[in-house]
């Protein structure tokens, strides 16, 4: 999408954000999908990987194909998540925050619970307050509103607790989507200031374990769970700069890569492994671009008219800075202190990329686990998908490209051609087909060979910002006017 140059750091909250292919290797994410098993419990379904293990999926399908049935829904960017023959979403509706069951055979409702809202948070136009998506295990139903916090839900609708968090200083928005891992409910909160992980007990609500992650501001990637061969569970946490493990029971640091973006939106995926990461934080960190930034103290020096030791949005050098004043200003206070001015050198200084990392490690695995980066075309919101030992990424403006997962080599770039227009959602993968959704409702079918041959163009005609689910013989897409099943 392009922005006018006024709006260049506009933060772009990652609403369908990010994520893992399942794979039999010895370092594995977690374990293979067994054959006639299937999982969407969570944002982009097994570990967020965006891949269905199911062959009985419509190529052609629409309004009056392939329908089987149309549920008109409340507003909500948030995706659509399944679990024994039950459908849940989260929705809006004027004050009410909603957390909907639908029955998945047929789309009728099952239950609607409405979450406390305490405030109204400070959302980009493109967001909106049930951004972030459930998920859900046979313990329950876990969702998120950053108007309220965290809330955990029977199968049925009861209310088991719910553990207000916030208010957040993401000036966009909070995007991330909780997910489980060990019998926890695990929670990303990226924000301007004070950015942490934490864990919550999913029977109480009662928080576990709390990690800052200092070096992070406002990003948006739901984390994965690297599971390494006899060894504890790690969450695989993306943001400002570098991708970071934790361990899952404890919250501990374990290890850590630098050379990320300043700003994160799209969430990791695995194969074998390595882990894989796209970041783009505005045309100032396209590869080719270079800015020099005065030290704080030269341009304080030069600028500080009130010679109060800070710098205002008048004092700005440049219009570079100026453009980048509000994404700076982490404590909103109209005035850039050293720290402040820092982070702004070094988001200047970081390039959007599409990242291969090794998994694994102790400490700081900068110079040994970079496997490749690759820096054309990047995607601010989509997050990537590993499709027939390849990767495959599409940028917001619908360009696909193609890359060898061992070596980033580019094996093909190109526009999907009948499918132009702005990229929300993020591409997913089943019966050997990519399917990709534009935010005008155009759901292109590619196969997953290098040439991403186009199949068919279903025109849904509505806006469409959230990534579908799939079972076994159903792909469930949520437009702006409700949620679409579709199937042969």
């Amino acid at each position: 999408m392009h922005l006018p140059s006024k709006f260049v750091v506009i933060k772009i909250l990652v609403l369908t954000a990010c994520l893992v292919s399942f794979n039999s290797i010895a370092m594995a994410i977690q374990p293979p999908v067994a054959q006639g098993d299937f999982d969407w419990s969570q944002f982009r379904g097994p570990n967020g990987s965006g891949v269905a293990n199911t062959s009985a999926l419509p190529t052609e399908f629409g309004k009056e194909q392939n329908l089987k049935w149309m549920t008109p829904l409340p507003a909500g960017h948030s995706s659509p998540v399944l679990f024994k023959k039950r459908i849940y979403l989260t929705a809006f509706d004027a004050d009410s925050l909603l957390t909907i069951c639908l029955d998945q055979t047929t789309g009728k409702e099952v239950w609607r619970r409405q979450s406390p809202r305490d405030r109204k948070e400070t959302l980009d136009h493109r967001n909106n307050p049930a951004s972030p998506s459930p998920v859900v295990d046979a313990t329950g139903v876990y969702v998120f509103f950053s108007d309220f916090g965290l809330l955990g839900y029977s199968l049925e609708g009861d209310l088991k607790w719910q553990t207000p968090l916030g208010p957040f200083s993401n000036i966009y928005g909070m995007g991330a989507s909780p997910i489980l891992c060990g019998g926890r409910l695990i929670f990303v909160c990226d924000q301007n200031l004070d950015s942490y992980v934490a864990a919550f007990d999913t029977q109480t609500g009662a928080q576990l374990w709390r990690t800052k992650r200092e070096e992070a501001t406002s990003g948006h990637c739901s984390p994965i769970v690297y599971q390494p061969k006899g060894g504890e569970a790690q969450l695989i946490v993306a943001g400002s700069f570098y991708l970071t493990a934790y361990s899952a029971s404890s919250g501990a640091k374990l290890w850590w890569v630098g050379g990320l973006c300043f700003e994160m939106k799209s969430t990791p995926v695995t194969h074998d492994d390595l882990v894989y990461i796209n970041g783009y934080g505005s045309p100032q960190n396209e590869a080719d671009a270079s800015f020099k930034i005065e030290d704080f103290s030269a341009v304080v020096k030069a600028k500080d008219g009130n010679a109060d030791g800070l710098l205002s949005l008048a004092e700005m050098p440049d219009e570079l800075s100026k453009n980048f004043f509000s994404a700076v200003d982490l404590d909103a206070n109209g005035k850039l202190d050293a720290k402040e001015w820092e982070y702004f050198k070094q988001s200047i200084a970081s390039k959007n990329s599409m990242m291969a990392i090794r998994l694994g490690g102790s400490g700081d695995m900068t110079s040994k686990s970079v496997v490749w980066k690759y820096f054309r075309n990047i995607p601010q919101l989509p997050s990537p998908v590993i499709a027939d030992n390849k990767v495959f990424m599409i940028s917001d403006q619908g360009i696909v490209t193609c890359l060898e997962p061992k070596t980033g080599e580019a094996l093909k770039r190109g526009r999907l051609q009948g499918a132009s227009g702005n990229i929300y959602a993020s591409p997913i993968v089943a019966d050997n087909k990519l399917f990709f959704i534009t935010e005008d409702g155009k759901v292109a079918v590619t196969d997953t060979t290098t040439d991403f041959k186009v199949l068919a163009v279903n025109d849904l005609k509505e806006k469409c910002y959230a990534t579908p689910a799939l079972d076994r013989d159903r792909i469930f897409i949520r437009t702006e006017k409700g949620l679409y099943a579709f199937g042969l």
